[in-house]
């Protein structure tokens, strides 16, 4: 059974380095959570964590009949067809999920901000050149996860946190999500939800339990296995070794065999570790070294799981 004492050296480890760590929960099956907080139990900005709920509604979408992740994403946006920079026909769904959209550019560092305050999105998304084939190469693009967001709202004809709240959020005991928009009202997908650290945990747990929550098939087993292991190769090293151990569907694998996390700038992570049937959810304000987040939850935490 898990007590309080879990935590302590992961607590000592946060400290003596200053990681910025604000609250802690850690989860095994079996037991009830235990977790720690430093500043209020208040909604964070999970950043790109929330990319992974975006994943996720792609995954309940599919498993409705409304799309295929096999399919090609310009079938859904016609409207987009003549402004779309030549290539991007070949861009399949799976692509925007392993971002490997073949775009390699992020349209918001990029884009004028007039551009950007004045034009549809998903058009400057369609606009940005192929630079390679899609499926091929692997590069980290907001504009990927954006446009899961207007698929899923495409298809369903609701904005992406309206969509999940019945499917997800209302299951979960998450009420009113707070899900940032953009100036046409879609949401935006790859960043801007915030959820207290047990609403972002029980989104862990879920993945850990195959997409089961209070004995209902929230989002197919199928989908969830593939999200974690239908891993691609990140390309190029990055400065840390858990950012070089493959990227699923809007999830990172981590060096921890068989594990993997949602993942937010600044040290929002949720981690998944199957082997141990365990989730870690950490909630952060880290501007240095996340990484040390990391090395300190399976140091600390996970080895004595």
């Amino acid at each position: 059974m898990l007590d309080s004492s879990i935590l302590n050296d992961f607590r000592l480890t946060c400290l003596e380095r200053n990681l910025g760590v604000h609250a802690t929960q850690v989860y095994q099956q079996g037991s009830d959570p235990v977790e720690q907080h430093i500043w209020a139990d208040d909604r964070y900005e999970l950043w790109s964590g929330s990319k992974t709920f975006t994943s996720v509604a792609v995954g309940i979408a599919q498993a409705e009949g409304r799309l295929q992740i096999s399919d090609l994403l310009l079938d859904y946006f016609p409207e987009f067809a003549d402004a779309a920079a030549p290539g991007s026909e070949a861009i399949r769904i799976v692509d925007l999920l392993h971002m490997q959209c073949g775009k390699e550019y992020d349209q918001f560092q990029t884009t004028d901000p007039i551009q950007i305050a004045t034009t549809d999105w998903a058009e400057l998304f369609f606009r940005g050149d192929m630079v390679t084939t899609p499926g091929t190469h692997f590069f980290y693009a907001n504009g990927c996860t954006y446009m899961l967001s207007r698929l899923v709202e495409k298809v369903s004809g609701q904005p992406l946190v309206t969509y999940l709240t019945p499917r997800l959020f209302l299951p979960l005991g998450i009420f009113n999500p707070w899900w940032n928009a953009d100036a046409d009202g879609h949401s935006i997908g790859c960043m801007g939800l915030q959820l207290k650290l047990d609403e972002f945990a029980r989104f862990g747990r879920l993945l850990l339990q195959n997409g089961i929550w209070d004995d209902h098939q929230l989002v197919p087993a199928s989908y969830i296995d593939a999200l974690h292991t239908d891993l691609v190769s990140t390309d190029h090293p990055f400065d840390d070794e858990e950012w070089n151990a493959g990227y699923g569907y809007q999830v990172w694998g981590n060096k921890w065999p068989g594990s993997y996390r949602a993942d937010g700038m600044y040290g929002q992570f949720s981690v998944v570790v199957p082997d141990r049937q365990a989730v870690v959810t950490v909630l952060s304000h880290n501007e240095q070294s996340t990484a040390a987040i990391l090395a300190a939850v399976f140091d600390d935490i996970v080895t004595k799981l």
